[in-house]
């Protein structure tokens, strides 16, 4: 039997089976779903939604690692605070804290730069180029072959896809490489900041209260999209003027209620439900944990300098950020995976498919073969797997990581562009300055050396056979005192200085090698054995490109032979998803309701972080101004509400749209018991926590006022 071609499973089984909640669904899906979109509720029809340049999907943008919206025709664009959160920190001091006491613009001219990576992704076009792609691997004569093969076409396809000055093209790999498309993206490159509420608002509840319910948190900011005089892309500049999006959203002019219709747009990170079963132990039994543990050490050294010195904790608050959430949410899907024996499930999922393969005799061998492929190659993976962790968080700290990505980028610029490894070619370049630009303001010599010693005390403690020889060289001991005298010597770098970073980035390849930096010198020591071991990875991918497709298509096909739905794992492109505001009921049988209310805030406040409320809101709470915001039934403000909506990772800022396609809320988190649906969906407990957008026009209107901008998002009582 031939498999049917993996597009056609995903909308035949799409069509059947779909149902509100599970899924994260590519736009051009949404028509053949017709029937469960109209079930759950929406007004629109879904052939509007499926138009990426129409409303409301024209609105929707991409941060690069979160999700955005515009919300005004002059550029205004909605997000969640925690997005926002890098920029509010790279504009924060110890005296000036934008962090604890938010920002607001007065006129647009006081709008503050987001940071000279910070990047507004705005969708042009999807071009389906899975038959040239297919046809570049296929030609390749082996694994490395296959990987340079990818590498290859993609960078042409995106050349001739940015031929366009202000264009940024990506090239995403759908259902494990059955399918690719090619996303084309204006860049805008200067992004600025307009208002963000104080910490006491947008991060209130902190980490006691990330991915629980019930919550009370205001995560929203807004950003301005700036362009040059002509209309185009440009950096940062005084004389830029604001973006005018084709489409924006208008706000709800309905109530949201329990049983309601509501969908997310926005660009979901990685999940893995159609990962193997060994994938899966791999991150539960050791990725996880491993990332956990060492998170919570670095937090434990950060907060620990931070007590002594105020400006370690501005410059660290960002990152010390992601360190949390990452921490919390692996704690969560660890628990998760216990409490629904996930390892059994993926076992037993996988065995049926299998099973099912050998049954179609000869027509399933290919398959079958694939599989025992991906098996080698995750058990390959695990040799280095701990080294791997290590060198690669060393060599992203600081001063060594100028240095490592300086040489490397020296090393690229040798050649030709087109010749050059991804992420060092000439579009990479603004991104690259820009990081070393701003790492003043996220960078303290003496944390790093902290953070230096912490990542060679685990590289000592690997074990003996997954020891790199040049490190070991490098560091000439194996003890403390051989650490020392490394971080001694590093601390002699030049490259704490942004000016000198700066030179290096022009510097050729000899410049490099003739350097006596102690930084730059590392670099060039252990690059030879990084490039090594790249390459050694690039062989893994490629055997991967020739056996995850044809395994990835009989799991499809064995759903729909089971009349289960289809979908793609999420890859970072836009996604769909739709569902209803509905309540949940806890493990211990507490049934929780879908929102929570404006005094809950003020009953849950104690004056300290992360409790701590600003006075104005407390005020307004105990005056009972409600300012005109309050729910008929409810009998006040709604704060956050809850969905069943399906979403992952950088989903964050989505706009939640009711069923006439208007703003109704943010989602910014997910409840604790469904943080493992990246890899197993539990549609009992799945859960997303959103802020209802009449919490964040009160807020504006009653507690942290901006009616400048209440006046532009049309939103003036």
């Amino acid at each position: 039997m031939r498999p049917m071609p993996i597009a056609a499973v995903l909308l035949l089984a799409a069509a059947g089976l779909a149902r509100a909640g599970e899924g994260m669904w590519v736009p051009q899906q949404l028509p053949e779903i017709e029937g469960p979109l109209k079930k759950a509720g929406l007004r629109l029809s879904p052939e509007q939604l499926a138009d990426l340049r129409g409303d409301p999907m024209g609105a929707v943008v991409s941060l690069g690692g979160c999700t955005a919206s515009f919300v005004s025709p002059q550029g205004l664009v909605v997000t969640n605070h925690h997005c926002a959160y890098g920029a509010i920190q790279l504009n924060s001091t110890p005296e000036n804290n934008l962090m604890r006491d938010g920002f607001n613009a007065a006129a647009r001219g006081d709008e503050l730069s987001a940071g000279p990576t910070a990047r507004i992704y705005v969708l042009d076009s999807i071009l389906d180029v899975t038959e040239q792609v297919e046809r570049a691997i296929s030609a390749a004569p082996d694994a490395i072959g296959r990987a340079r093969a990818l590498e290859h076409v993609e960078k042409r396809l995106i050349a001739n896809c940015e031929f366009r000055p202000g264009h940024r093209c990506r090239l995403y790999s759908f259902a494990g490489g059955n399918s690719y498309r090619l996303f084309r993206n204006l860049e805008i490159r200067d992004v600025r900041l307009a208002y963000a509420p104080p910490g006491g608002v947008g991060n209130f509840g902190g980490e006691v209260d990330n991915w629980m319910w019930p919550r009370h948190t205001g995560d929203f900011a807004f950003y301005r999209a700036y362009v040059g005089p002509d209309g185009g892309p440009a950096d940062y500049a005084e004389d830029n003027v604001p973006y005018q999006p084709a489409r924006w959203l208008k706000f709800a002019d309905r109530p949201l209620r329990e049983g309601d219709f509501v969908m997310a747009a926005g660009y979901p990170g990685t999940t893995s439900r159609y990962a193997l079963a060994s994938e899966f132990e791999q991150v539960a039994q050791w990725s996880y944990p491993a990332i956990s543990r060492h998170y919570k050490a670095l937090l434990a050294l950060v907060e620990a300098e931070g007590r002594e010195n105020p400006e370690i904790a501005v410059k660290y608050a960002s990152t010390v950020g992601g360190w949390k959430n990452t921490s919390k949410n692996y704690d969560g899907q660890l628990e998760g995976f216990a409490r629904i024996d996930a390892t059994a499930s993926k076992h037993a999922e996988e065995a049926a498919v299998l099973a099912w393969l050998r049954e179609q005799d000869e027509a399933g061998r290919a398959a079958l073969d694939a599989h025992a492929e991906l098996e080698r190659l995750v058990e390959e993976g695990r040799a280095t797997r701990d080294r791997d962790l290590v060198t690669g968080q060393f060599h992203r700290l600081g001063t060594v990581g100028a240095a490592m990505t300086l040489y490397r980028n020296a090393i690229e610029r040798s050649n030709p562009d087109g010749d050059r490894e991804p992420g060092y070619q000439e579009r990479d370049q603004p991104r690259i300055k820009g990081s070393l630009e701003q790492m003043e303001r996220r960078y303290d010599p003496g944390m790093d050396r902290i953070l230096q010693r912490y990542w060679l005390q685990q590289y000592l403690a690997l074990p003996e056979e997954q020891r790199d020889e040049a490190i070991d060289a490098w560091l000439g001991g194996s003890d403390d005192e051989a650490i020392e005298r490394a971080l001694d010597d590093l601390a002699g770098t030049a490259l704490v200085n942004p000016e000198e970073r700066m030179r290096w980035l022009t510097a050729d390849r000899d410049a490099f090698e003739n350097s006596r930096d102690p930084a730059i010198r590392y670099a060039v020591a252990v690059t030879p054995s990084m490039l090594k071991q790249e390459l050694e990875r690039k062989a893994r991918a490629g055997d991967e490109l020739r056996a995850r497709p044809p395994y990835l298509q009989a799991v499809a096909d064995h759903r729909h032979a089971q009349e289960r739905s289809v979908y793609p794992d999420a890859n970072g492109s836009l996604r769909i998803t739709f569902g209803n505001v509905t309540g949940y009921t806890k493990l211990d049988g507490q049934a929780q309701q879908p929102f929570t209310r404006l005094e809950e805030v003020a009953q849950k406040a104690t004056g300290e972080e992360p409790f701590d409320a600003p006075q104005a809101l407390l005020d307004a709470v105990e005056a009972g101004r409600n300012g005109g915001l309050a729910d008929r039934r409810l009998r006040t403000v709604p704060v956050n509400f809850l969905s069943d909506l399906d979403v992952t990772g950088g989903n964050s800022g989505s706009p939640v749209l009711d069923a006439h396609g208007r703003l109704t809320g943010l989602l910014f988190d997910m409840n604790w018991e469904s943080v493992s649906s990246n890899w197993v969906f539990d549609p009992a407990m799945t859960r997303t926590i959103s802020v209802d957008q009449r919490y964040l026009r009160w807020i504006m209107q009653e507690v942290y006022p901006a009616p400048r901008l209440l006046e532009e998002l049309n939103l003036v009582r």
